[in-house]
């Protein structure tokens, strides 16, 4: 007779725990309305600033839509892929800022070097553009 009462327990005590694991790693309903209309926002308001040309200045307009790129991605990592500092100790933060950091040295290396290439072309180059 004490084995049942064990096995009850046990039961018991592994379908919370499956519950808690299921609850950390997937999301509600409520957070994916939510991440999708954020979602919706964030991309129907640079639409809005470029179509309308709201902003005046289009160095002023990239950097307001890049500003709103990266919100977005934010969003997407919370509540799409369910990523926080707690998840796997810690290490999908450290992955994501590592891959954050190549990201940026790629890009800032990318538009140094073009940069450079544009500024020291042979002088006659620039006029080239203009042959038919």
């Amino acid at each position: 007779m004490s084995a049942q009462p064990h096995a009850a327990a046990h039961d018991h005590d592994h379908g919370h725990a499956h519950d808690d694991v299921e609850d950390g790693a997937h999301g509600s309903l409520k957070g994916y309305v939510a991440g999708f209309l954020l979602s919706v926002v964030l991309t129907a308001i640079p639409f809005w600033l470029v179509g309308g040309d709201v902003l005046g200045s289009s160095r002023l307009t990239a950097f307001a839509v890049m500003g709103f790129a990266v919100v977005q991605i934010v969003v997407h990592m919370i509540f799409f892929l369910h990523m926080n500092t707690h998840s796997e100790a810690g290490w999908n933060m450290l992955a994501l800022v590592f891959t954050a950091v190549l990201v940026v040295i790629m890009l800032a290396g990318s538009l140094w070097v073009m940069y450079h290439l544009n500024t020291n072309m042979m002088p006659g180059m620039h006029d080239m553009r203009q042959m038919p």
